[in-house]
């Protein structure tokens, strides 16, 4: 699931991802795969929600200031998360219900906002 040898920006990192991954399952999401990369592009977590499913960008900022964690996710970032699901989906011969999700992170408040991401 997650690489064995990480940097301590990588440790970091995995540690929001979890902490982002525990809240999406108290809240009935089901972790289909983490970290899934191709060629461009990369998805923090995928999730199943009923029959939807969600593609979570995780983001973490000491404080809200400057526009915190949410406002930190560039256009470039939305490209490369967007490529990352459609060659996700390619797997599918029917392509589900599908949203993108952001789990934000300010300090010690964590901020779910479905939907976040349209495309």
């Amino acid at each position: 699931m997650w690489p064995l040898r990480l940097s301590a920006k990588q440790r970091k990192g995995q540690l929001w991802e979890r902490q982002a991954l525990a809240h999406l399952q108290k809240n009935g999401l089901t972790l289909v795969e983490a970290n899934f990369s191709c060629k461009g592009g990369e998805v923090d977590l995928i999730m199943r929600d009923g029959e939807t499913l969600v593609f979570v960008e995780v983001r973490q900022r000491a404080s809200a200031a400057r526009g915190g964690a949410a406002a930190s996710i560039t256009p470039a970032k939305i490209r490369r998360l967007v490529h990352a699901a459609q060659f996700y989906l390619k797997r599918f011969a029917a392509v589900p219900g599908c949203r993108f999700d952001v789990v934000a992170i300010d300090g010690e408040t964590l901020n779910w906002l479905r939907n976040a991401i349209e495309v």
